[in-house]
């Protein structure tokens, strides 16, 4: 997938996801021209969108395109994971969420994952023997789960894209271009 005008890109979330990292990635892919799709369980809150967190409260809600329920992996040529600390837990326990990131992570396509979404990455035994970064709070639980942490703003392997915070976001959607437009990384392994 050489061209980002071509791309495909999923947005994955639930309710409680940090706004900035969900909006900005939505706003830059898009302008960039790639398609971008944001999908949530239907055990949100309303039908059609789901709440923000906006760093202290509650922020805007966002239009949800599609169900988790109703997507095909396969359709799609990356998955960004937005953060804050509510929305990856609740996604966590999420069945189909899981079997959605999972497909992208084995399938080779771009999976970019910021804040607390790696704890996504760990949910799906893919932090195991990558480099990573998240926020802070998590850094623990991405070496307990065999990743080696590092503290960048944005880190990449084998087209698994991390950051630390909204104050990276620039990076982070800079990268996931880059790395649409390289193409596919082969199929990974999933720890157990």
């Amino acid at each position: 997938m050489p061209d980002i005008r071509q791309a495909k890109i999923l947005i994955l979330a639930t309710d409680g996801f940090e706004e900035s990292e969900l909006t900005v990635p939505q706003s830059k892919l898009s302008q960039a021209g790639a398609t971008v799709t944001v999908a949530a369980p239907q055990s949100r809150q309303s039908k059609g969108t789901i709440r923000g967190w906006d760093k202290t409260d509650w922020g805007k809600d966002v239009a949800v395109d599609t169900d988790v329920e109703q997507v095909d992996p396969s359709a799609y040529d990356a998955l960004v994971l937005p953060g804050g600390q509510i929305n990856p837990d609740k996604l966590r326990l999420e069945p189909k969420a899981l079997e959605v990131i999972k497909a992208f992570l084995t399938s080779g396509k771009v999976v970019a994952a910021v804040c607390h979404a790696p704890w996504l990455l760990i949910e799906t035994g893919a932090a195991k023997g990558r480099d990573l970064t998240s926020f802070s709070s998590i850094r623990t639980d991405v070496i307990n789960a065999g990743g080696r942490w590092h503290d960048k703003e944005v880190v990449t392997d084998q087209g698994i894209i991390t950051s630390r915070n909204p104050g990276d976001l620039d990076a982070f959607c800079a990268k996931i271009v880059e790395e649409i437009q390289e193409g596919g990384h082969g199929t990974r392994q999933l720890a157990a």
